[in-house]
């Protein structure tokens, strides 16, 4: 029988959600390599809903777990029904939701708190030496929770290629050790049992995305 995987989500959409494609790469390479996936989100509001063509927030109001649900084809849970012991790994992708739904990364920084339910699944997987998975800005929920652990977001120069590099330098604020990598590879902390790929924290096609993410899933069902 396959590996279970939880995959979290931050709702649907790169500027106020998950990252459709990094999620869609991840269902995809789970499937890929014959693991189950299992949908998660907190049913909580979003912190703001953007306009995607316009690039700029809107007066409504939705919900991480609803839209979430867009994702997952409406097979979704509740974060708060996730229970560790049934599952071998979890993976979370990127997308700004992760920064403004998951966290508060996106207005405090490297002063930012983590959705309580988020950081209790991300400290049950680590305490049961379950391995973790992590793109593009997710990365930084495991420097917030994890002092010392080792994380990619890719580079730390910011350049028309990495427009996002200066994340790097907040991390390593935070007691993390940062370790460059290109968009197709992954770094693996092994003690603490964490795959981090950048993915769209680089200006770069979309196959190498997929690539590199494809990657971070083979790793984690190795180490699971």
């Amino acid at each position: 029988m396959g590996k279970r995987v939880a995959v979290v989500l931050a709702g649907c959409g790169v500027y106020d959600g998950s990252e459709i494609h990094e999620s869609s790469a991840v269902l995809v390479h789970l499937s890929r390599e014959g693991a189950q996936a299992e949908v998660f989100a907190p049913n909580i509001s979003q912190m703001h809903v953007v306009d995607h063509v316009k690039g700029q927030p809107t007066p409504e109001q939705r919900n991480v777990l609803v839209e979430s649900a867009r994702i997952a084809r409406g097979n979704i849970k509740d974060l708060a029904q996730l229970d560790v012991k049934g599952l071998d790994a979890l993976i979370i992708p990127g997308g700004f939701g992760v920064a403004k739904n998951l966290s508060t990364w996106a207005t405090q920084g490297k002063n930012c708190t983590v959705c309580r339910e988020v950081e209790d699944v991300l400290r049950a997987f680590h305490a049961a030496q379950k391995p973790i998975g992590l793109c593009c800005i997710s990365p930084v929920l495991a420097a917030k929770i994890f002092p010392g652990c080792e994380v990619t977001v890719g580079h730390d120069t910011e350049c028309e290629k990495w427009p996002y590099a200066q994340t790097a330098e907040s991390l390593r604020e935070l007691g993390c050790k940062h370790v460059n990598r290109p968009v197709t590879e992954i770094h693996v902390d092994p003690r603490h049992r964490l795959v981090t790929t950048s993915a769209f924290m680089c200006n770069a096609p979309i196959h190498e995305i997929y690539d590199g993410i494809g990657k971070m899933v083979q790793e984690v069902l190795r180490l699971a």
